[in-house]
């Protein structure tokens, strides 16, 4: 078996690769790259131990992709600018050149050289205005979602594909939801086998977070290296609300949509850990705190950029029943995974987490 994985050594990439390596030991795994995002090197060296072939190439580049040798009998499309914020200085084009071009010449080369290919999208395809208008309770630390709604897809299990997508949403959002109808079409026009993955937040160890994406794993950096922290936005009380999904748990769900691909084709499905794994970045500041030993007064910016939103829980119930899957790690254990991994790894990351 011969599989690609384009952003194959980012985070999320990464750790699919090296997942997936060890459950198929024969199988040759390809991680493709442009190592854009500043700390991404530090990933090869475990690639290349462990017998996954790197490839250093852009997806906005036909060529790079081209230059592959050979077929593939998967693809999973991991590479992207994931910054929710990319672009909102004006200047959109690398996001969109990444995030939809790139999404095109992978389709293109799954219709001349790939069996099946797994998308993996995001959960900011859904627009920024319902997600804002959201009916919240404010509890002692965190936001809730209240009893009545009034957006289509929402429940006390989180929010669902049919949630509103017809309004503004992010150039990264944007992006990620036009690559999805590119998706649709070449299943539908191109007998393409493919599937959609809506990721919500993917946290754990290897991640190398910044403020605007991957704040998680950030914070549990930050406080293990004894660097300032700052709540942003929505009162700067910290009681926003993501659910977390560990790399592992992603990894199982792949694994169960390789095997049942061909009956899902062009599904859409929303992937997270669900109101059982979701927190507040107030309530993730004390259990940092008690992991790392290093308890911390955030300090407070009331600044909302226009990209943020206050809630945001997958309801992955979609998914689980049409795999038989749901994420077996909760948020302590992504807390512990991320903090092993920086007491393991530390050298070098104090300077890439200081990194505003």
């Amino acid at each position: 078996m011969r599989i690609l994985i384009t952003g194959g050594a980012g985070f999320v990439g990464a750790s699919l690769a090296l997942a997936l390596k060890r459950e198929h030991p024969t199988a040759r795994v390809v991680a493709f790259d442009n190592l854009r995002r500043r700390g991404s090197e530090r990933k090869l060296g475990a690639l290349r131990r462990h017998g996954i072939d790197f490839v250093h190439g852009d997806v906005r580049e036909p060529a790079d992709l081209e230059a592959l040798p050979g077929s593939f009998d998967w693809v999973i499309d991991a590479a992207a600018e994931p910054s929710v914020r990319a672009g909102s200085d004006g200047a959109p084009a690398y996001v969109l050149a990444t995030n939809l071009l790139g999404t095109l010449h992978c389709l293109e080369l799954c219709r001349r050289r790939a069996g099946h290919l797994i998308f993996l999208s995001t959960s900011r395809v859904y627009s920024i205005e319902p997600l804002r208008a959201l009916a919240l309770e404010e509890r002692e630390t965190r936001f809730e979602l209240a009893a009545r709604q009034t957006a289509p897809g929402v429940s006390a299990h989180g929010l669902a594909e049919d949630f509103p997508t017809d309004r503004a949403r992010s150039f990264y959002g944007a992006s990620k939801l036009a690559s999805e109808l590119l998706v649709q079409e070449y299943v539908a026009g191109a007998g393409l086998s493919a599937l959609i993955d809506r990721c919500g937040v993917i946290a754990g160890p290897g991640q190398l977070g910044r403020e605007d994406q991957g704040v998680f794993s950030l914070w549990v950096a930050r406080h293990h290296f004894g660097l300032p922290l700052c709540y942003t936005g929505f009162g700067a009380r910290g009681k926003q609300v993501r659910d977390l999904l560990h790399p592992e748990d992603l990894f199982d769900l792949v694994l169960r949509q390789m095997s049942a691909i061909d009956a899902h084709r062009g599904g859409v499905f929303n992937v997270g850990g669900g109101p059982a794994g979701s927190t507040s970045l107030r309530e993730w500041t004390s259990l940092c705190g008690e992991l790392t030993g290093r308890v911390s007064e955030p300090a407070a910016d009331p600044a909302t950029h226009p990209t943020d939103v206050p809630y945001y829980v997958s309801d992955h119930r979609r998914a689980s029943a049409a795999f038989d899957w749901k994420p077996r790690r909760g948020v302590r254990e992504i807390a512990n995974d991320i903090l092993a991994w920086l007491r393991e790894e530390e050298d070098g990351l104090h300077d890439l987490f200081a990194e505003p």
